[in-house]
């Protein structure tokens, strides 16, 4: 099972989303990223294996800011390594996303991707949705809108949540077939979650 944590508050987030993941590491997971939004500057940082692999990577490479996504991920599309943990990126850098479920016909947006140029760096069907969403944003259309066409063209559950660069506090989820839970802990939010809640 995957399991995504996000934050948009006035802390630092890096403990919270942290934190987080923790708490929904007993749905299992083979992977685990998160990704930072500090000054308009959008950073990441990736790990194949448990959260405490995760956690010695940002030892070396620690993240700051106050808004932020987590993900742990149980691979369906492409192995559980570094490059195929979530966040993942449109082609600008601009869009971060990460999302649980199975997009049936990614394949077929892929391919028409590639059509129109785009360049991909992993085998997931999540970084075609994050190319979807920075497709629509270039073209003018809000973030809202962006993710609903994009969202209109896929087939299958998701859950996910995505940051835009350079627009701070647009942090969001869309949800299809699948329960979405939110919980505060202290004055951070975290993940409320029920076992045997998801699929």
């Amino acid at each position: 099972m995957c399991g995504i944590v996000g934050y948009v508050g006035s802390r630092q987030c890096l403990p919270i989303l942290i934190e987080g993941l923790k708490r929904l590491e007993y749905r299992g997971y083979d992977s685990a990223g998160v990704a930072v939004q500090e000054n308009g500057k959008l950073d990441m940082v990736k790990a194949a294996g448990k959260i405490r692999q995760l956690e010695a990577r940002l030892d070396s490479h620690p993240l700051a800011g106050i808004y932020g996504i987590a993900h742990t991920r149980w691979a369906t599309h492409g192995e559980p390594n570094d490059l195929n943990a979530h966040p993942h990126t449109d082609a600008s850098g601009k869009v971060m996303l990460v999302h649980n479920g199975i997009i049936e016909n990614y394949g077929v947006l892929k391919a028409a991707l590639k059509k129109e140029g785009h360049g991909f760096k992993t085998e997931t069907d999540t970084e075609v949705l994050a190319h979807l969403v920075g497709k629509y944003l270039t073209r003018g259309m809000k973030l809202e809108h962006a993710v609903g066409a994009r969202a209109a063209r896929r087939r299958g559950h998701l859950r996910h949540r995505r940051r835009v660069r350079g627009r701070a506090g647009n942090a969001g989820g869309r949800a299809q077939g699948q329960p979405t839970g939110r919980g505060r802990c202290g004055r951070g939010v975290l993940p409320r979650v029920r076992r045997g809640a998801d699929r």
